[in-house]
């Protein structure tokens, strides 16, 4: 479509089953929760593991999706016949998507998403009030554990040990 001059290649769309998902442009929250939980997880990443920022994912055909945050395991990782980066079977360790303005979509049709396709973990952190899910035991029917988790709470992950972040610390 970015070929053919239907969508410029810069535009925020995501592909969800088949659907265009115009995804709204991101305030100085997000900009600022990102850009800090970037830093943290770099800090303690391995290279064992890539971390990708607004990488394009095809999850599958029909499925294009671009996480704030994703850790991946590098060896899983590979291109797909059209061109974005395709996942091996447990490749994916850890989805962040920081939500200002799109808590219910990340909550509910991309987390289930997420799920779906083998995901190990998924936050979903809310940018303004420095709160977040903490999405763990993907099956192809959702999430086995949805945790909650506020501010001053420490968020911690299997998949990078020594990683602990307070999302009210964030700067």
């Amino acid at each position: 479509m970015v070929d053919a001059g239907i969508i410029a290649e810069d535009e925020r769309i995501e592909l969800v089953e088949g659907e265009l998902v115009v995804m709204a442009a991101k305030g100085y929250a997000h900009e600022l929760v990102k850009s800090a939980l970037n830093e943290a997880l770099v800090r303690v990443a391995g290279k064992d593991v890539r971390l990708g920022v607004e990488t394009s994912i095809q999850f599958a055909p029909g499925v294009l999706l671009e996480p704030d945050l994703a850790l991946l395991v590098r060896k899983k990782v590979r291109e797909s016949s059209a061109g974005y980066v395709e996942l091996e079977q447990g490749g994916c360790l850890l989805v962040v998507e920081v939500a200002q303005s799109s808590l219910g979509y990340d909550r509910g049709r991309k987390a289930g998403l997420y799920a779906s396709f083998g995901v190990q973990e998924f936050w979903v952190v809310d940018a303004n009030e420095r709160s977040a899910w903490v999405h763990t035991g993907s099956t192809s029917d959702g999430w086995s554990s949805i945790v909650e988790h506020g501010p001053h709470d420490t968020l911690t992950t299997p998949a990078l040990p020594g990683l602990t972040i307070k999302l009210s610390e964030l700067e």
